[in-house]
């Protein structure tokens, strides 16, 4: 008898990109057996009609230990984040990877922050000064520490340290790709239609041997330079490069207000109207800007977190269509009522639209850009593929009901749970059971392996 015994339900193989009949045995964490029988266990569930996949694995996040964020993505069947991004990780990493070892509702890995973390370790605290020879090698120290303990790259904010040097992200480049770790980048962007900000980093790829992956690539390049963007992309790739990129479902970005993002100057230099930013946090959520409440809010509450309306989200479909490029929430950690829809919608969103509704990939495709790809860029061998032997993460979703129900914080509940997605098994333990969740924090540390 096994642990869990999932039956009749359609299981999606993301190696080969089909769906057939199949029962599924876990256990021990374990998928123990593909059946074309029945199977009992201790707990089954019965999947007739609901497609049975491997765990979404959600490639850029900032939940970082923070337990409803975590639950959120458990909800739209992720079980697995990456966090660390954009530059920012924990301060105390070791007390970080430490305490997540006590559980979580679904796995983390982690990655060394730069423009954040690191750069404000060695004194950096204005994002406009580059760092000089002693911080580059006292943030190359503190980033190689983080490697030995399992970090599994290192991560760049480009647009939150306009400062920073060509010379110290090359440094810390080549002592990510001298760990075998991957180098997300949010990229900096001094306007809005700026695409020297790729040129800049395949220059990195190209010197360290980095393996690359551009941060929610429709955020950086969604205001009218898409096309131009993804096809320096794939040029680069077709020339050998390693590269890839991750993108959510909504062209309208949020970040914290106190951000080099949101100086008046960039404002200003890039066009951006005050009326189509929309506050998630705080006492204001919910409320449009104008001038007073930006210079208001930049005083006396920068901590809260805006979202800028861009309108239009056709880029989105142009960017999660190509082969190198997966879905990504860049979920952060959010009280409950309060942030962007991506922190409870991405997932269930991406499947809605691309699948169901536009057509532009398979099931078998989308999800297959959501689980097995992404196991494979970062080197989770265990992850994206229902086979024995393999971790027991799974989503059961309804590929005809699966839906969105996270809103704008100015329309709606932007932590709204989605439809459509009745169990969520992680580390062989149900989190979600019958839409419910179950208490349960079989999450673990997910650490890049030592070379």
């Amino acid at each position: 008898m096994y642990d869990i015994a999932i039956n009749y339900g359609t299981v999606l193989d993301t190696e080969n990109r089909t769906c057939r009949p199949g029962h599924l045995g876990l256990t021990g964490g374990k998928i123990a057996e593909i059946s074309d029988t029945p199977l009992t266990g201790r707990l089954v569930i019965d999947a007739d009609g609901l497609t049975v996949s491997p765990g979404f694995i959600d490639v850029h996040g900032h939940i970082d230990g923070y337990e409803y964020s975590g639950l959120l993505s458990a909800g739209q069947g992720i079980t697995t984040t990456v966090g660390g991004n954009c530059g920012l990780c924990p301060e105390d990493f070791a007390g970080f990877l430490k305490n997540a070892e006590n559980g979580f509702p679904i796995h983390q890995a982690e990655l060394a922050g730069h423009s954040f973390t690191l750069r404000r370790a060695v004194g950096l605290k204005d994002p406009y000064q580059p760092a000089d020879d002693s911080q580059i090698a006292a943030m190359c120290s503190l980033a190689e520490e983080m490697l030995r303990l399992g970090a599994v790259g290192i991560s760049l904010g480009l647009d939150y340290s306009p400062g920073a040097s060509l010379k110290e992200i090359l440094a810390l480049a080549k002592l990510a790709a001298r760990y075998g770790g991957i180098m997300p980048v949010h990229t900096r962007l001094f306007t809005q239609n700026d695409l020297n900000s790729l040129y800049e980093m395949l220059y990195i790829g190209k010197v360290s041997g980095v393996r690359l992956l551009f941060s929610h690539f429709v955020y950086q390049y969604g205001t009218g330079t898409m096309d131009d963007a993804l096809a320096i992309v794939e040029h680069a790739r077709q020339n050998g490069m390693d590269l890839y990129i991750d993108s959510g479902m909504y062209t309208d970005w949020s970040t914290f207000l106190n951000t080099a993002t949101f100086d008046e100057q960039t404002i200003y230099d890039n066009a951006m109207s005050f009326h189509d930013m929309v506050v998630a946090t705080g006492a204001f959520k919910g409320k449009r800007m104008d001038r007073d409440l930006y210079r208001y809010m930049r005083q006396n509450c920068p901590n809260d977190s805006v979202i800028f309306m861009e309108h239009c989200d056709c880029d989105v479909y142009k960017a999660l269509s190509r082969p190198f490029a997966m879905p990504s929430t860049d979920t952060g950690t959010y009280k409950k009522g309060e942030g962007h829809p991506q922190i409870a919608g991405t997932f269930p969103r991406y499947l809605r639209k691309m699948v169901r509704e536009r057509a532009d990939l398979t099931l078998e495709e989308a999800v297959y850009k959501a689980t097995l790809l992404p196991a494979r860029v970062f080197g989770f061998r265990t992850k994206g593929l229902i086979a024995p032997g393999m971790d027991a993460d799974i989503v059961i979703f309804d590929p005809d009901t699966i839906e969105d129900m996270a809103r704008y914080p100015d329309r709606g509940d932007p932590d709204a749970l989605p439809k459509g997605i009745p169990h969520v098994i992680v580390n062989g333990r149900p989190v979600i059971r019958d839409g419910v969740f179950t208490g349960e924090t079989p999450g673990r540390i997910l650490k890049k392996e030592r070379i």
